[in-house]
């Protein structure tokens, strides 16, 4: 065997993304809290970013249109040496505003009104953790004692109960199983009432010394009726326990007034509140897409280093390079900015033709879409489509909803349904349902046919879990 060189040529097509295209896919399917991320870390990083504000006065500098935008841009040479006409031919505000010529609100500005955070405070409430370790500052126990209900505190999760075994807190805190026990019941004697427990059970329990419910029929149910209680087996646990129907069910009521969750109340989490990214209006029986700028900055070029680089004798080359390469940088990324907003825009505004009847009757019109439809009404990439309606929100006079809530599979009836008003048929029918006689998924079905809508029962019960609703007998009511 014979081993030798040669060249070989080879024609193939490949596909390269550069840094500025991922940018401009990162920039389209980030929502609004991280896009205001991002352009706050551009502008650290850019010295040709800044920020403009309302009460800044504009500079009167005359601005041609930039004809680069309007063409595709291509990676060239000339990239690296930019005519000089142009960094002072690139104006921010102007081109804003011919990209909004059709009246289109893209967004981006602010409407000069401020507005503060509705539960915003001064005063800060002491979590579980604080509470604790104050009252067992309180408390006359030995030293070892408190050293060991430290660690146990330390184990609590946010809804106050214990998560570590009492061998691991007797490891940790290097003693014995019998002292762990006695820290724990100093724990269990701590307000909030059912603090340190490892369970349920045991969390219900430790709440019945404070009300004197000790020794009556609430306590024989949780400790020995637990798994028939869970399951509202009332009629057993009558049998079980020697007692009325009536009783039990008084019973049950006194323990639905516990609480399974003691340290909730004790909390400084404060809960997830969603931004929309856009806003549609109704006005004069027309809809109006508005694209929320609230917390975007909005950046144009620096004069200062637009004038800096003009002048050929300040810089070295080296620093010539950096700035032209920033000024490319920037300009890219207003670019991607100005093709975020129009692309969000024609995709709402594509939604909203396909989805029209929902806007104006509600949810059960809502029509079946996908994906596909959506890009091929816009001719673009179905990819597109996805990346834009991720994690992005729309508040309109129906609600708030994320995007992807507009597009669902259609189910064959007597023209096609979404699933989405299938989902709120059913939901409407359970909210409207006798609590003593809840409806059993099978009803549901039959209710279903009675509008010409043939579903499978499996299809019901996948969908009233979707919805997070339990199954007949959980929301049965017997008093």
């Amino acid at each position: 065997m014979v081993l030798e060189g040669r060249l070989e040529g080879r024609l193939t097509q490949k596909l390269v993304l550069t840094p500025q295209l991922q940018q401009s896919i990162k920039l389209l399917q980030v929502p609004q809290i991280e896009l205001s991320q991002i352009l706050t870390q551009e502008m650290l990083e850019n010295p040709f970013l800044e920020e403009v504000f309302d009460e800044e006065p504009e500079e009167n500098i005359e601005h041609e249109a930039l004809a680069m935008e309007e063409k595709p841009h291509e990676e060239t040479e000339e990239d690296i040496d930019l005519p000089l006409e142009r960094i002072f031919s690139f104006s921010t505000d102007d081109y804003f505003e011919e990209r909004a010529y059709d009246g289109r609100d893209l967004g981006y500005f602010t409407n000069g009104i401020e507005t503060t955070h509705p539960l915003e405070g001064n005063a800060k409430k002491p979590d579980l953790y604080e509470y604790l370790l104050w009252q067992l500052g309180l408390s006359r126990s030995t030293e070892l004692i408190t050293k060991v209900a430290e660690v146990i505190i330390g184990n609590l999760n946010e809804d106050g109960y214990l998560q570590a075994s009492i061998e691991e807190i007797a490891h940790i805190a290097k003693v014995d199983t019998s002292t762990a026990r006695d820290a724990l019941r100093v724990i269990h004697g701590f307000d909030p009432s059912g603090v340190g427990a490892r369970n349920l059970q045991e969390c219900l329990l430790l709440q019945l010394k404070p009300l004197n419910l000790e020794g009556t029929l609430v306590e024989k149910i949780l400790t020995h009726g637990f798994e028939e209680l869970k399951r509202r087996k009332y009629k057993q646990l009558a049998t079980m326990f020697k007692t009325s129907l009536s009783e039990v069910l008084n019973t049950v009521k006194i323990i639905e007034g516990l609480e399974p969750r003691p340290g909730r109340n004790y909390s400084n989490e404060e809960p997830p509140y969603i931004i929309p990214d856009i806003y549609v209006e109704e006005s004069e029986g027309k809809f109006i897409i508005i694209l929320n700028d609230e917390g975007i900055p909005r950046l144009r070029l620096s004069n200062h280093y637009r004038r800096l680089l003009s002048n050929k004798n300040a810089l070295s080359s080296e620093e010539r390079r950096f700035l032209k390469e920033k000024l490319r940088s920037a300009i890219w990324l207003l670019r991607s900015l100005d093709q975020r907003k129009r692309t969000i825009y024609r995709i709402t505004e594509s939604i909203m033709k396909f989805q029209e009847d929902f806007f104006k009757k509600g949810i059960k019109y809502l029509n079946p879409l996908t994906l596909r439809d959506v890009a091929t009404d816009l001719g673009i990439h179905e990819s597109t489509v996805s990346r834009v309606t991720s994690n992005k929100y729309l508040q309109c006079p129906r609600g708030l909803f994320s995007l992807r809530y507009f597009f669902s599979n259609s189910i064959p009836v007597r023209g096609d349904v979404s699933s989405a008003s299938v989902k709120e048929i059913i939901k409407e029918a359970i909210v409207r349902e006798d609590p003593r006689l809840p409806l059993h998924d099978k009803h549901l079905v039959e209710l279903l046919r009675g509008k010409n809508i043939n579903v499978a029962l499996r299809t019901v019960a996948k969908y009233r879990e979707e919805l997070k609703i339990p199954s007949y007998l959980r929301r049965k009511k017997w008093f």
